[in-house]
């Protein structure tokens, strides 16, 4: 929440030391390509500009030449520093305003020689382009000390005009920049914001056909399951602990979809809040797999100090293959060998085929591969020899969470 308060004499001094005192970070070199030949041409005018500068010293002022080559320079070098760096340059031009003045002959009609003068007026206006509004303030207002201190009459109320003027031209300019970068970032949020609309409206939609169609189908095949025994009178004992095992295993179903549907209806800072399966289920996660009749063998070791992110992805990808080796290899063994590592865990999920195995369409193959994508491992899946084996290395270390 913003909260307004009165002004105090910090803000009001801040622009104040970032004029005078606060390290600039430079601007950005310009990138069009006519800069490629403006740059050597313009920084070659300024050399003679400042040429033009020693003469008219000289000619006018006795100085040493040391003297005269420094303001000279100093005349011209504020111009080329103000591209990258416009408020050191101004900086010193300002400096190189009392400097400037320096034994001015009563003949000369300003106390700065004439490339100075334009020069001081370029940096001004290039500040203005490129900095907030009250840093320009505080920076035409620290330009008119030396206009009204050393230039004559008239001439210093003209130049105090021109100096205002073209303050107020840059930052016009700079405001009209500033607000079509506002425009333009405003633009972008809402289409950001659209996109993320649309996303948001396909897992709603998503979410209303698994709960209508899948979530329904499910419910029958648990209801139908679990009433049997009361609607088929005389079944025996094991295809009553078999329907049960078969409504049990629906309802868990069920549970997981509603996370699922929890998750594709959740808006922005919302998640479910119930716990993650993890590796401490495995034990369930076999027992249930046997008990719908697949002959599964589990060996594990070191799963103690795998983090969670890690051990939900390896319960998905032992949770998928135990259900291909049901649907497509049935009746055959299978071997679960997870491992953890140091820095990762492996997974070796092995099942034998006993018979022709069942055509399927790979989606739980690619649904498994990228589980393993996403933390930066891999998953293999093939035959070997008589084995059907998935292999998943999962990668972890102290980057992980």
């Amino acid at each position: 929440m913003e909260i307004i308060r009165p002004a105090t004499s910090r803000d009001a001094t801040g622009p104040l030391r970032r004029l005078l005192l606060v390290r600039e970070a430079p601007r950005p070199t310009p990138r069009r390509r006519i800069w490629t030949y403006a740059a050597p041409l313009g920084l070659l005018a300024l050399i003679g500009l400042g040429f033009s500068a020693g003469e008219y010293l000289l000619a006018n002022r006795v100085l040493p030449a040391i003297v005269i080559w420094i303001i000279a320079a100093g005349s011209v070098l504020p111009v080329a520093l103000c591209v990258r760096w416009p408020v050191l340059a101004w900086r010193v031009a300002f400096l190189m305003m009392f400097l400037g003045v320096i034994n001015a002959g009563p003949a000369e009609p300003w106390p700065w020689n004439a490339v100075q003068i334009f020069g001081f007026l370029a940096v001004l206006g290039r500040l203005a382009v490129t900095q907030d509004s009250a840093v320009t303030v505080w920076a035409t207002m620290g330009s008119l000390v030396p206009v009204f201190l050393f230039a004559k009459g008239a001439n210093a109320g003209g130049a105090a005009v021109l100096l205002v003027a073209i303050a107020a031209l840059g930052n016009i300019l700079y405001r009209r920049r500033h607000t079509r970068e506002l425009v333009a970032e405003q633009e972008e949020l809402t289409e950001l914001e659209r996109a993320k609309r649309a996303v948001l409206e396909e897992r709603a939609r998503i979410a209303r056909e698994m709960h209508d169609v899948v979530a329904h189908h499910m419910s029958m095949i648990a209801v139908r399951a679990e009433t049997a025994p009361y609607r088929v009178p005389g079944l025996p004992e094991s295809a009553q602990q078999e329907l049960a095992g078969i409504a049990t295993a629906a309802r868990d179903a069920l549970a997981d979809m509603r996370r699922l549907l929890g998750v594709l209806r959740a808006e922005d800072g919302e998640a479910p809040t119930t716990p993650q399966p993890g590796l401490n289920d495995l034990d369930q996660l076999v027992a249930a797999a046997r008990t719908a009749g697949v002959d599964v063998t589990l060996t594990a070791e070191g799963l103690d100090a795998v983090p969670e992110t890690v051990g939900l992805a390896a319960y998905r990808i032992m949770q998928e293959a135990l259900a291909n080796a049901a649907r497509h290899a049935p009746g055959g063994s299978v071997t679960i060998d997870a491992r953890g590592l140091a820095d990762r865990l492996e997974l070796a999920v092995r099942n034998r085929r006993t018979g022709p195995a069942t055509p399927g369409g790979g989606h739980g193959l690619i649904g498994m591969r990228e589980r393993a994508a996403l933390l930066g491992g891999e998953l293999t899946a093939g035959p070997e020899r008589l084995d059907f084996v998935v292999r998943a290395t999962l990668p972890f270390g102290q980057s992980q969470p």
